[in-house]
């Protein structure tokens, strides 16, 4: 079956810019006039991956697999019209103390003192409860009164059954309505569309160009735009795991308020 769709794209991209790093709460940031949307999740959530097929390229973001890498928040110009601001991941057990309160008041001010923010995309890992970390953004960004929209990542590796299952105790568990949350698959592509529609009704950067158009722009304009030497688009972001190989999600947040 031919998986051609005629439907209009609501994010066609036309240009996308690196406009440049925030290393530290109060430091050096790239002026901006136009809408930003951030993302933020755990340092093992896919958000790189997420990232790069959202905006269709391969080297937007890098897909590590060392989570926890990324120490800044980088600013992505997105067809002159908004900003794509990658919060540096959180919540990676392996990573410093000293690291971790570095980035506290770098994410929180950012989030907390940004009048161009119209919002943020909290990613979960579909597979996972909510951690502590998770739960401890969430009231964080209710605190700060910023629209968050809830985007389960990884949403192909639960089978039909398990997903039945899954979401509506995922909703439970985080007081949420189903409508209010978001499935997102860097492999399949699902949720990519209504992913780019939310954010362009956030940002305001409606675009209705058809998907064959949008296909033909993204051929002429190549994915690997922004270089990079990490090509995997598909690449699943490792878990985090103890010394023993086991899951390790009992780590302090880099975003907690206290």
């Amino acid at each position: 079956m031919s998986d051609e769709r005629t439907t209009p794209d609501p994010l066609v991209i036309r240009s996308l810019e690196f406009i440049g790093p925030m290393a530290e709460a109060g430091g050096w940031r790239p002026e901006s006039t136009v809408p930003e949307i951030a993302f933020a999740g755990r340092s093992n959530v896919g958000k790189s991956s997420l990232l790069n097929k959202l905006v269709r390229r391969k080297a937007l973001a890098r897909v590590s697999k060392t989570p926890g890498r990324t120490r800044e928040i980088n600013f992505f110009l997105v067809n002159k019209r908004f900003v794509i601001a990658d919060l540096p991941g959180y919540g990676y057990a392996r990573i410093s103390k000293e690291r971790k309160q570095a980035w506290r008041p770098l994410i929180e001010g950012f989030l907390r003192d940004n009048p161009n923010l119209r919002g943020v995309a909290l990613l979960l890992d579909a597979r996972h409860d909510p951690t502590d970390d998770d739960r401890h953004m969430l009231d964080f960004l209710a605190e700060v009164g910023v629209p968050t929209m809830i985007v389960l990542t990884k949403i192909d590796k639960l089978r039909p059954a398990e997903r039945l299952e899954r979401i509506p105790a995922l909703c439970a568990a985080l007081s949420i309505d189903e409508d209010q949350l978001l499935t997102f698959s860097s492999r399949t592509g699902e949720g990519r569309d209504e992913l780019a529609e939310a954010v362009v009704e956030l940002c305001g950067a409606a675009d209705d160009v058809s998907h064959a158009d949008a296909q033909a722009m993204d051929d002429a304009h190549g994915e690997d735009e922004f270089g990079g030497d990490d090509s995997d688009d598909d690449s699943d972001e490792p878990d985090d795991l103890d010394d023993n190989g086991n899951d390790d999600d009992d780590v302090n947040s880099a975003a907690r308020h206290s």
